[in-house]
Protein backbone atom coordinates (compact mmCIF):
# COMPACT_ATOMS: atom_id res chain seq x y z
CA UNK A 1 0.00 0.00 0.00
CA UNK A 2 1.16 3.34 -1.17
CA UNK A 3 0.23 6.35 0.90
CA UNK A 4 1.07 10.35 0.65
CA UNK A 5 1.92 12.44 3.47
CA UNK A 6 3.74 15.92 3.81
CA UNK A 7 7.74 15.58 3.93
CA UNK A 8 9.57 15.42 6.80
CA UNK A 9 13.61 16.65 7.22
CA UNK A 10 14.02 12.99 7.85
CA UNK A 11 13.02 12.08 4.84
CA UNK A 12 15.86 14.40 2.85
CA UNK A 13 17.73 11.90 2.17
CA UNK A 14 15.66 9.45 -0.04
CA UNK A 15 14.37 12.12 -1.36
CA UNK A 16 18.41 13.14 -2.79
CA UNK A 17 18.82 9.31 -3.13
CA UNK A 18 15.35 9.39 -5.62
CA UNK A 19 15.90 12.55 -7.38
CA UNK A 20 19.72 10.98 -8.70
CA UNK A 21 18.23 7.60 -8.89
CA UNK A 22 15.82 9.09 -11.10
CA UNK A 23 17.52 11.58 -13.45
CA UNK A 24 20.17 8.77 -14.20
CA UNK A 25 17.72 6.40 -15.51
CA UNK A 26 15.47 8.98 -17.42
CA UNK A 27 18.11 10.99 -18.70
CA UNK A 28 20.51 8.54 -19.34
CA UNK A 29 21.43 9.93 -23.34
CA UNK A 30 19.81 13.08 -23.03
CA UNK A 31 21.83 15.00 -20.75
CA UNK A 32 25.82 14.24 -20.24
CA UNK A 33 27.14 11.14 -18.94
CA UNK A 34 29.34 13.06 -16.93
CA UNK A 35 26.94 15.41 -15.15
CA UNK A 36 24.43 12.37 -14.25
CA UNK A 37 27.16 10.34 -12.70
CA UNK A 38 28.43 13.29 -10.42
CA UNK A 39 24.59 14.02 -9.32
CA UNK A 40 25.23 13.69 -5.49
CA UNK A 41 22.82 12.45 -3.58
CA UNK A 42 24.13 13.85 -0.25
CA UNK A 43 24.36 17.32 -1.72
CA UNK A 44 20.43 16.98 -3.16
CA UNK A 45 19.62 15.86 0.49
CA UNK A 46 20.87 19.34 1.65
CA UNK A 47 18.78 21.04 -0.81
CA UNK A 48 15.53 19.16 -0.32
CA UNK A 49 15.91 19.19 3.26
CA UNK A 50 15.75 23.22 3.21
CA UNK A 51 12.86 23.05 1.15
CA UNK A 52 10.83 21.09 3.18
CA UNK A 53 11.49 23.46 5.70
CA UNK A 54 10.72 26.10 3.64
CA UNK A 55 7.08 27.64 3.39
CA UNK A 56 7.31 30.99 1.75
CA UNK A 57 5.33 30.91 -1.61
CA UNK A 58 2.81 28.34 -0.57
CA UNK A 59 5.99 25.86 -0.83
CA UNK A 60 5.19 21.95 -0.15
CA UNK A 61 7.05 18.62 -0.52
CA UNK A 62 4.93 15.54 -0.61
CA UNK A 63 6.39 11.80 -0.25
CA UNK A 64 5.07 8.32 -1.59
CA UNK A 65 5.58 6.22 1.07
CA UNK A 66 5.29 2.19 0.62
CA UNK A 67 4.21 0.53 3.96
CA UNK A 68 4.43 -3.23 4.86
CA UNK A 69 5.94 -5.85 2.39
CA UNK A 70 5.79 -3.44 -0.33
CA UNK A 71 8.21 -0.97 1.20
CA UNK A 72 12.23 -1.28 0.09
CA UNK A 73 14.01 -3.61 1.56
CA UNK A 74 17.23 -3.41 -0.31
CA UNK A 75 19.47 -0.38 -1.89
CA UNK A 76 19.69 3.71 -1.02
CA UNK A 77 16.18 4.35 0.56
CA UNK A 78 15.60 1.39 2.56
CA UNK A 79 14.10 1.64 5.69
CA UNK A 80 12.81 4.90 4.89
CA UNK A 81 9.46 3.40 2.35
CA UNK A 82 9.58 6.29 0.29
CA UNK A 83 9.47 5.60 -3.34
CA UNK A 84 8.67 9.20 -4.83
CA UNK A 85 8.26 12.96 -3.83
CA UNK A 86 6.66 16.00 -5.26
CA UNK A 87 7.53 19.25 -4.57
CA UNK A 88 6.21 23.11 -5.79
CA UNK A 89 4.67 26.04 -5.32
CA UNK A 90 3.79 29.76 -6.06
CA UNK A 91 5.10 29.69 -9.90
CA UNK A 92 8.88 30.45 -9.76
CA UNK A 93 8.02 33.02 -12.93
CA UNK A 94 4.50 34.82 -13.47
CA UNK A 95 2.78 34.44 -16.88
CA UNK A 96 2.17 30.81 -17.30
CA UNK A 97 0.21 29.64 -14.24
CA UNK A 98 -0.01 30.72 -10.64
CA UNK A 99 1.14 27.31 -8.99
CA UNK A 100 4.02 25.45 -10.28
CA UNK A 101 4.66 21.28 -9.27
CA UNK A 102 8.51 21.95 -9.49
CA UNK A 103 9.22 18.10 -9.54
CA UNK A 104 7.79 14.45 -9.42
CA UNK A 105 10.08 11.68 -9.56
CA UNK A 106 9.27 8.03 -8.18
CA UNK A 107 11.82 5.06 -7.97
CA UNK A 108 11.24 3.19 -12.04
CA UNK A 109 9.95 -0.02 -9.73
CA UNK A 110 6.69 2.15 -8.23
CA UNK A 111 5.49 3.80 -11.64
CA UNK A 112 2.55 3.04 -13.10
CA UNK A 113 0.99 1.99 -9.71
CA UNK A 114 -1.08 5.29 -9.07
CA UNK A 115 1.21 6.78 -7.00
CA UNK A 116 2.06 9.62 -9.57
CA UNK A 117 -0.94 10.58 -9.91
CA UNK A 118 -1.55 10.60 -6.37
CA UNK A 119 1.15 13.14 -5.45
CA UNK A 120 -0.18 15.17 -8.26
CA UNK A 121 -3.11 15.12 -7.02
CA UNK A 122 -2.07 16.03 -3.48
CA UNK A 123 0.49 18.96 -5.29
CA UNK A 124 -2.98 20.27 -7.20
CA UNK A 125 -4.96 20.34 -3.82
CA UNK A 126 -2.47 22.02 -2.06
CA UNK A 127 -1.69 24.53 -4.73
CA UNK A 128 -5.19 25.29 -4.22
CA UNK A 129 -5.25 25.90 -0.78
CA UNK A 130 -2.62 28.61 -0.73
CA UNK A 131 -4.89 30.37 -3.50
CA UNK A 132 -3.51 29.02 -6.75
CA UNK A 133 -6.20 29.43 -9.39
CA UNK A 134 -3.91 27.55 -12.02
CA UNK A 135 -1.28 24.80 -12.48
CA UNK A 136 2.08 24.19 -14.71
CA UNK A 137 4.93 22.36 -14.60
CA UNK A 138 7.98 22.47 -16.47
CA UNK A 139 9.38 18.78 -18.79
CA UNK A 140 12.23 18.57 -20.90
CA UNK A 141 10.95 17.86 -24.39
CA UNK A 142 12.97 14.01 -24.38
CA UNK A 143 11.56 12.69 -21.12
CA UNK A 144 10.18 9.67 -21.64
CA UNK A 145 8.06 10.18 -18.69
CA UNK A 146 5.79 13.54 -20.55
CA UNK A 147 2.84 11.44 -21.88
CA UNK A 148 1.40 11.60 -18.20
CA UNK A 149 1.43 14.76 -18.04
CA UNK A 150 -0.74 14.82 -21.42
CA UNK A 151 -2.32 12.06 -19.98
CA UNK A 152 -3.33 13.75 -16.94
CA UNK A 153 -4.76 16.33 -19.08
CA UNK A 154 -2.04 19.25 -19.36
CA UNK A 155 -2.05 21.21 -22.17
CA UNK A 156 1.53 22.18 -23.50
CA UNK A 157 1.22 25.71 -23.61
CA UNK A 158 5.04 27.04 -23.71
CA UNK A 159 8.71 25.81 -25.15
CA UNK A 160 11.72 27.09 -24.21
CA UNK A 161 15.60 26.19 -24.84
CA UNK A 162 17.56 25.68 -21.16
CA UNK A 163 21.15 24.55 -20.67
CA UNK A 164 21.42 21.29 -18.38
CA UNK A 165 24.88 19.89 -17.53
CA UNK A 166 26.43 22.28 -20.19
CA UNK A 167 23.98 20.72 -22.69
CA UNK A 168 20.78 22.30 -24.81
CA UNK A 169 17.82 21.34 -24.16
CA UNK A 170 14.12 21.71 -25.02
CA UNK A 171 11.72 22.30 -22.06
CA UNK A 172 7.74 22.00 -21.98
CA UNK A 173 5.18 23.67 -20.18
CA UNK A 174 2.00 21.79 -19.29
CA UNK A 175 -0.56 23.55 -17.99
CA UNK A 176 -3.96 22.95 -16.35
CA UNK A 177 -6.24 25.93 -16.21
CA UNK A 178 -8.22 26.25 -13.89
CA UNK A 179 -6.28 23.89 -11.18
CA UNK A 180 -9.86 21.79 -10.98
CA UNK A 181 -9.01 20.13 -14.24
CA UNK A 182 -5.86 18.61 -12.69
CA UNK A 183 -7.99 17.72 -9.67
CA UNK A 184 -10.56 15.96 -11.73
CA UNK A 185 -7.84 14.13 -13.63
CA UNK A 186 -6.40 13.22 -10.52
CA UNK A 187 -9.49 11.83 -8.47
CA UNK A 188 -9.53 8.59 -7.45
CA UNK A 189 -11.06 6.31 -9.55
CA UNK A 190 -14.92 4.91 -8.40
CA UNK A 191 -16.07 1.55 -7.92
CA UNK A 192 -19.10 0.31 -8.59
Amino acid sequence: MISIRRARPADAPAIGEIHAQVWRSSYAGILPEAYLAALSPARLAGFYQRAILDRREGHAVFVAVAGGAEAPSSGPVAGSGVVGFASGGRARRPGIAEGEVETLYLLEDWRERGAGRRLMRAMGAHLRVVGCRSAMLWVLRDNPSRWFYSHLGGREAAREGIRVGGQAVEQSAFVWDPIEALLAATAPAREG
